[in-house]
Formats: C-alpha cells, structure tokens, sequence
C-alpha cells in the first residue's frame, strides 16, 4: 500500500470550522493584549520566569533508566531513552504535553526487563528538535517519522503506548498503519474523532485554549507568563516530595528556555484533522483512563473501543490525567498483564470497586472489558481478568 493509500483517510474538517476557529483566534488575541494592558498597569512589573542554571537537572540526564541516544530522521534530530535487551521486542512510549521521556520514570525500569523499551522525546519536546514550522507537525510526517523510527531501529513491529497527545498520534498510527503495531495502549485520549470535540471546558486545554493556539507568537507568550503558571497547572499532581518536585524542576527547565513553540504547533495542526471510519481495527488494544480525569469525558472513552474488535478498558480509581504517574504501581501491573500475560505476578492489593459506572467497566478493580466479539448487533463483551488468558 503507498503512503497517499494509507492517509486517505485522514480527512480535514470543514472549511466552515477551520475559518470558525481561526476567526475566534483574532478575538482571543484581543482579549489576551487587552488583559496584560491591565496588568501593566495595575503591576510594576510582571512576573519574570524564573532563571535555570543552564544545566539540565539530574533526572534528565539520567543513565539508570536507559541509555540516552539520539538519531535523524528526516533532518530532523530526535532524543530518547534505550532500555531492555535488543534482542526482545519493541515497545514505543510515547508522551503528551506538555512532557517529555520522563513522563515514563515509573514504567520504564518496569517493563524493560520483557521489552526493549524506548521512551521518544516527540519532535518539539525535551531534547529532540523543535522545527518552528506547521508543516513539521502535520499528522501525516508525524506517522511517517515514527515508522522509520521503528524500523531504524531494526524491528518490523512493536507495541505502542502512548498518554495525551503521544496516544492521539498512536491512534492515528493505528488506522494507517495496522501492520507495524502488535498492541495498542491509549492513556487519558480518546479516538481522534472525539479528542477534540469533547475536552471538558473547565480544563485548561480546553477549545478556547486551543483557538487561541491558532494564533502566532501570542501563545508562547501566554505559556511563560506567571513563571510558568500553565505548567504547573498541567502538572499539579505532582506533590511535595523531593522526587516530584525534582520532576517539576525538570519540566520547567525544559520549557523555560522559550522553546514552547514546537510543542504549541501540536495545537495549530492536530485539530483540523480526523479519520474517516472504516472497518474495525484488529489491533489488541488497552484503553486506560482515571476516573477523576478532569481532561477527559468518560463517555468518549468509552465510544472510542467501538473502533477495535478486540480491547480491554481500565477505569483507575483515584486518578486523574496523569494515571501512570498518580498510580504507577497499579498502572504498572495492568500493563504487565496486559502485555505479558500470566508472567506477571499479580496485584498483591486489590481495591474494592464502588458506584455503578464503576461495577460495570471495572474502574477499581482488575477486571476489564477483554475478548470482545463484534456483533451485527453491536458489541457483546465479557469481563475478564486482565491478566487471564482466552
């Protein structure tokens, strides 16, 4: 199959929407200069970022989570980190936003002793390159990277996990190109064609936020006002302790040096863009979200395994968009059964399922929705356990 065979169904919204969005853009951006008017005048000065020391901090340089390597593609320079044996299969990680390979801390060591694990730091992110133009980031060169990707690195196939933007890519992945990925893992993202349409309002990335994206130069102002208030709002699960906060150190010294705009280009090129239904996916695929994900609405979560033939969906109690880092062990466990089956040891703990969206998709327990059979007449499932075998 060539390369315009397999995009062809990757379709753009409607002239209407696109001229929609960008027209609310050029109120934002009104709205946004008239508001730091206000603030020049009712403050001295605004807020400056804080300064970094120009050395990364330890975490991201790092050698016990794997071997930090880079490579080209496309002129394009890509960072990530290389952990497990060579000789065992694939497994790609991929991050949202705003994030790098260290989103992955707790999952990495875990699963490298059954995969070759790679946490990519995407194009725009962490220490890869940050192309300034759109065209970069078009959905159609993102796939087409991260495919050569994995065959550069000498493999066929491989089993792909992403969170946030990285499991929005991973979908699309999915549907152009089916015979590259052994098993799907999607954290905190629906399918394509409901990611956009259905983030809560009362989330910061929400669709204001990503109309007012559309704009130039305006948004990167926006991400470093208040000493990088965005990014810690995006990421205030991370607590008190020293290893979060080293975390958080680490964010903000990956974003504090102006070079937001590879990740915001995400925005300006993402949304436009769906995919147009076909038949259902064969890819195996895990769906996992927590039930307090204040970025996700459930419903759509739950629309989006409508596209597999065979899935399983985890409902993480106490979570909220950040799951394999709230509740890594238990994420840790699901992705070992999932993966890999009875090898996995078993959760010693289990927590009691309550409420009755919870009962029903396993949101607190270790049951899931597995070896689900299409029908004529729409889905039939049964509830398995998520380590047992059919």
């Amino acid at each position: 199959m060539g390369v315009n065979a397999k995009f062809k169904d990757i379709v753009k919204i409607s002239t209407y929407d696109v001229v929609k969005m960008k027209a609310i853009a050029v109120v934002w951006a009104a709205w946004y200069l008239f508001r730091q008017l206000l603030k020049n005048l009712w403050t001295s000065s605004a807020k400056a970022t804080s300064a970094t020391d120009g050395n990364p901090p330890g975490c991201l340089t790092d050698a016990s989570f794997g071997q930090h390597s880079y490579i080209k593609i496309k002129g394009v320079k890509l960072h990530y980190v290389d952990a497990g044996p060579k000789s065992k299969p694939l497994l790609i990680l991929l991050h949202g936003f705003p994030d790098c390979w260290i989103s992955w801390r707790y999952q990495i060591p875990e699963l490298a002793g059954h995969f070759r694990v790679v946490a990519l730091d995407l194009k725009g992110f962490g220490d890869s390159d940050k192309p300034e133009s759109t065209y970069n980031y078009q959905i159609t060169n993102i796939i087409e990277e991260i495919c050569e990707f994995v065959s550069i690195l000498g493999y066929r196939r491989c089993t792909l996990i992403g969170h946030d933007i990285g499991a929005l890519i991973g979908w699309f992945i999915v549907h152009t190109n089916p015979d590259i990925v052994d098993k799907f893992v999607s954290i905190s993202a629906p399918h394509p064609d409901f990611y956009w349409d259905t983030i809560p309002s009362s989330y910061k990335i929400n669709s204001r936020w990503v109309e007012f994206c559309q704009l130039p130069f305006l948004p990167e102002k926006s991400a470093m006002d208040e000493d990088l208030k965005l990014l810690n709002l995006l990421h205030s699960h991370l607590g008190k302790s020293v290893e979060d906060q080293s975390i958080l150190a680490a964010y903000r010294y990956s974003f504090s040096r102006r070079d937001w705009i590879g990740a915001l280009n995400y925005f300006r090129v993402l949304p436009f863009w769906r995919l147009r239904r076909k038949e259902v996916y064969q890819v195996a695929a895990l769906l996992i979200v927590g039930n307090k994900d204040n970025a996700v609405q459930m419903e759509s979560i739950i629309k989006s395994c409508d596209y597999f033939e065979k899935f399983a969906i985890k409902i993480v109690n106490d979570a909220g968009h950040y799951p394999h880092q709230e509740k890594a062990l238990e994420i840790n466990q699901i992705l070992k059964n999932y993966l890999i089956g009875n090898r996995a040891q078993p959760i010693e703990k289990k927590v009691q399922s309550n409420g009755l969206v919870n009962r029903m998709f396993g949101a607190v327990s270790s049951t899931v929705f597995d070896a689900v059979q299409k029908t004529t007449n729409g889905i039939t499932s049964r509830a398995l356990n998520i380590g047992q075998n059919t």
